[in-house]
């Protein structure tokens, strides 16, 4: 039996990004009952950006009046997100809400548009790895779920 190289290589990317997301979220359960972690580092951001840059109004008018929201549904999010990348329960699903937490907090912190973000291991490579799988990430091996009706195999080649 051949191995699907495509299919393989998803599903490893699947569980090493559930595992980086569980462990991202694990981190931030103090946030659950201490928002001020999460006010302090929003804080600082809209310190460093510039008051009329899309980061600074977002700052200002979105993450910081809602920190108290944002300091719970972030952990949670991560969390849930990391188990069911590593469980492969609607991996198109949990790698796009993954994709867009990841995307918020480049975007928030400024970093979407440095170099450092084409350097850095929680940028680029999250991004892309979460939308590879919000597209391409449906019923992969090791998943406890798939999307739609199994794949017929494939007629030997002659």
């Amino acid at each position: 039996m051949a191995i699907d190289r495509q299919r393989t290589g998803l599903t490893i990317l699947r569980l090493c990004l559930g595992v980086f997301f569980l462990f991202e979220g694990l981190g931030k359960v103090r946030w659950l009952s201490n928002t001020s972690m999460l006010a302090t580092q929003l804080n600082a951001w809209a310190q460093a950006a510039s008051p009329n840059s899309w980061a600074g109004r977002y700052l200002t008018s979105i993450a910081i009046p809602y920190v108290g929201y944002f300091a719970r549904l972030v952990p949670l999010g991560e969390i849930a997100c990391g188990v069911a990348l590593i469980i492969g329960l609607w991996t198109p699903l949990a790698a796009f809400i993954a994709f867009f937490m990841a995307l918020n907090y480049q975007f928030a912190g400024s970093m979407l548009f440095k170099y450092s973000f084409l350097t850095s291991g929680y940028g680029l490579p999250v991004l892309g790895g979460t939308l590879a799988l919000a597209f391409g990430g449906s019923r992969l091996p090791l998943s406890i779920q798939s999307s739609g009706p199994a794949r017929a195999p494939k007629a030997p080649r002659s």
